[in-house]
């Protein structure tokens, strides 16, 4: 794996090197950079300098899971150690002559995604003379960036979910039509195995809900609580899958429509009102990170939450914002990655939006007796900018 990149970025950030420690698989950043899960049992770290090649410091016991350990062809510096005297020695002598490096640290715990590193290593760095800064945008630059020619397996992708989606809501129009009951785990159930038959991967079930149930964020359908559908309802419908492997990214979205009562039934004014303030926040949300990487600008992943809740304060609905309007799609076995989200609710995202990486946008309105959510997906092309990879809804959909 080549470190040009992140390298380069340390550069340009006047940050001297990364320090990446683990205790017991406690750092997944970790993991994803030496090449996928170890059983490690001892206190191990990797220090990628801004200049030259990388140094693994390993306990004895587990110094032979990274025999092979390579990164592009570079040669990895290694110091095996057994006591922890040892450790501390080597640690000062690795870190000699470095005023910055970066952690898996957020000051202040302001993304606790970021927060891994136990607060006793950052006083030990610390202790040498070291001024720690967090590694948040370099996970961005080295983990959380989409591999090359990965943009077509999750169009794909997005294109194999759309149709699972649209085969859920034919199955509860066509039953509506019929008059034959049809509840939310049967639809749920008709995705699962669209999924399945389309050879995707997906960590959990879809989310199909009806009314209330829609105005929890996370309604977990099950064949227990599971209601049926029925003429006047509101349906919202959440769905993840991705192609097989670790280097392909997760196409999540979500899509409402409406039962009507009859042909020429329609959602109510309350209904409507809900749904185009979502609409016209995830719109915004989309418009301001175009808008920046056209003006050649940073932002962040608050200011491009901040957009999105605006609109749906304005419309009258801030009190039933429930979460953030987005979460990170990076590679990895996760839906919800490990680079910006775009939260200035949960959390102060001050990561940037930087190229190469992807995200959601999925503002929602959850009112007790129905909710709104409309997720998309983006990805920022380092030529073109900020792009919708992921089918965009305009209407409700009307079924029945």
């Amino acid at each position: 794996m080549s470190f040009e990149a992140v390298q380069a970025y340390m550069r340009s950030e006047k940050i001297d090197g990364w320090l990446l420690h683990d205790f017991r698989g406690s750092n997944q950043i970790f993991t994803r950079i030496t090449g996928g899960k170890k059983h490690l049992s001892r206190r191990t770290q990797l220090f990628i300098p801004a200049h030259g090649a990388p140094h693994l410091i390993v306990q004895h016991l587990d110094a032979p899971q990274f025999n092979d350990l390579s990164f592009g062809g570079q040669p990895v510096n290694k110091t095996v150690f057994i006591s922890w005297p040892d450790l501390r020695r080597t640690m000062e002598s690795v870190l000699s002559g470095i005023k910055r490096v970066a952690m898996e640290y957020s000051p202040g715990g302001a993304l606790p995604i970021i927060a891994i590193v136990d607060a006793g290593t950052i006083e030990l760095v610390r202790s040498f003379g070291v001024e720690v800064v967090s590694s948040a945008n370099l996970i961005q630059v080295h983990v959380a960036k989409w591999p090359v020619n990965s943009l077509p397996n999750h169009a794909l992708a997005c294109q194999q979910v759309d149709a699972a989606k649209n085969a859920a809501f034919a199955l509860i129009n066509d039953r509506i039509k019929a008059g034959t009951p049809v509840t939310e785990f049967e639809v749920q159930q008709l995705i699962v195995a669209e999924f399945n038959r389309q050879g995707l991967e997906f960590p959990d079930p879809p989310i199909v809900a009806a009314n209330a149930h829609a105005g929890d964020p996370h309604h977990e359908t099950n064949a227990k609580t599971s209601v049926a559908f029925k003429r006047g309802d509101w349906v919202l419908i959440d769905l993840w899958a991705r192609r097989p492997g670790d280097d392909n990214l997760y196409c999540d979205v979500t899509w409402t429509g409406y039962i009507r009562k009859n042909a020429d039934d329609k959602p109510s004014d309350k209904h409507l009102s809900v749904y185009y303030a979502v609409q016209a926040a995830r719109d915004a949300s989309v418009a301001l990170a175009q808008s920046k990487w056209k003006a050649g600008e940073a932002v962040q992943g608050w200011q491009l939450d901040e957009a999105a809740r605006d609109k749906i304060i304005a419309a009258g609905y801030g009190e039933f914002i429930r979460h953030r309007t987005g979460h990170s799609l990076s590679p990895g076995p996760m839906v919800h990655g490990v680079g910006m989200n775009l939260d200035n609710l949960e959390t102060h995202d001050t990561r940037e939006m930087l190229p190469g990486i992807g995200f959601t946008v999925e503002p929602g309105i959850y009112l007790p007796e129905f909710g709104v959510r409309n997720e998309i997906n983006v990805y920022v092309d380092p030529t073109k900018g900020p792009i919708v990879t992921s089918v965009a809804q305009r209407e409700p959909i009307l079924v029945g």
